[in-house]
């Protein structure tokens, strides 16, 4: 048994509020595909609304900010952990989160077993990311980060390559580059939605930003403002000049709002340059901001925080859950629910009548956050007096 005091001496406050606080979010996004037009394209200026946009926009920090976040915990694990046993660690998690996307987690977002649709999305990036990382702990923060940056900021001169002409290439661009099938057959299809090298380098930037948390507080504080200003102001600067850190451009709208809008309407897959500076930059302020103590009104998302892997998979049950239900109060049948989607209605197949509005969309979060709290607290307790190795896994 280990006491709930030494547990929480090996954490740091502020890393699991900023990540209870995106995975909140993340359940928002997940609701909005469920309940809301899963068809629609929210940051699609010619038809989305304001509201729509932002409401989609402000969840773009969910992915960026969890992978460099697992990757400060990476580092922080070494203040119990060697480098070897670290690096077996990442990469036993890393397979057993892929293993997870195609097996536990694809169900619970489908309700089914045929295989007819399989999206590999934010678990197998995670997962290949910790496989990745598992080797480079073995090199010196600094050069991770050196390595992180060079992607993030490079990546995006692979945008002009055409299509690769050979199947090989084409597979190998698709699962580092570019999203797309890494298998179709009539009936079945495999969608990549998260190329991996983008995600590979956030994590690996996460991971040497780890070592800040070893520094005097004072020092540590000082780094995370500047750093993340200077990623807003280079943001700002690059989307200003219009000529690289993103495949779209800005430009001029009907309205000033629109304008605003086309300017931080930024590529999230893969995360272009302009993506990472706009989400990450922003959460190197947060945490500088919650650096020295929680607020008590986010004392919630700091238990969620600690159990990210619990949330993760409970959260896309109970938001199916509630889906489901729906389906079978309004038609009697869950079947809209649990059968394959197509790919432009993923995760699940809605009829013309289905979606629903905004507010609508808010209230079921809100439901949904409201059933998992409680379950999170539970098992943020477990976890705390239990010392199996194998908590560490969920």
């Amino acid at each position: 048994m280990t006491s709930p005091s030494t547990v929480e001496s090996r954490r740091v406050d502020s890393v699991d509020l900023l990540r209870g606080l995106v995975m909140i979010l993340m359940a928002l996004d997940h609701t909005r595909d469920f309940i809301g037009n899963v068809a629609a394209t929210p940051t699609n200026l010619a038809a989305t609304t304001g509201a729509l946009f932002m409401t989609r926009w402000i969840t773009h920090f969910c992915a960026p900010t969890f992978s460099l976040l697992t990757g400060v915990g990476a580092y922080l694990m070494l203040r119990r952990r060697t480098t070897r046993e670290l690096s077996w660690f990442l990469l036993t998690r890393g397979v057993w989160l892929i293993v997870l996307e195609v097996t536990v987690a694809r169900f619970f977002w489908q309700f089914n077993l045929d295989y007819h649709v399989t999206f590999l999305t934010v678990l197998w990036a995670l997962g290949w990311s910790m496989i990745v990382l598992s080797a480079l702990v073995y090199l010196p923060a600094n050069v991770v980060a050196a390595i992180a940056i060079a992607l993030i900021a490079l990546h995006n001169l692979t945008d002009g390559i055409a299509q690769p002409t050979s199947e090989g290439l084409r597979l190998l661009m698709t699962v580092l580059h570019r999203p797309g099938p890494l298998f179709a057959r009539p009936g079945t299809i495999v969608f990549i939605g998260y190329p991996l090298v983008p995600w590979i380098a956030i994590m690996a930037l996460g991971y040497s930003l780890g070592q800040v948390y070893s520094w005097p507080a004072e020092r540590r504080r000082a780094f995370l403002l500047r750093t993340g200003l200077a990623m807003v102001a280079v943001f700002v600067a690059l989307r200003v000049a219009n000529i690289y850190g993103d495949p779209r451009p800005w430009s001029t709208q009907k309205t000033a709002l629109f304008t605003v809008l086309s300017f931080i309407n930024v590529t999230k897959t893969p995360p272009s340059l302009l993506f990472v500076l706009i989400t990450v930059g922003p959460a190197l302020l947060f945490l500088r901001w919650s650096d020295a103590s929680t607020p008590r009104f986010l004392r919630p998302a700091l238990t969620i925080g600690r159990v990210p892997m619990f949330y993760f998979l409970a959260h896309v049950l109970v938001i199916h859950l509630i889906a489901t239900v729906a389906a079978i109060a309004r038609y009697g049948s869950a079947a809209i629910a649990t059968q394959s989607p197509t790919l432009d209605k993923y995760p699940m197949t809605q009829p013309p009548d289905w979606p629903a509005s905004l507010p609508v969309v808010y209230a079921t979060w809100v439901l949904a956050l409201l059933i998992l709290f409680p379950l999170c607290r539970w098992y943020a307790r477990y976890k705390a007096t239990h010392s199996s190795p194998w908590l560490s896994y969920l």
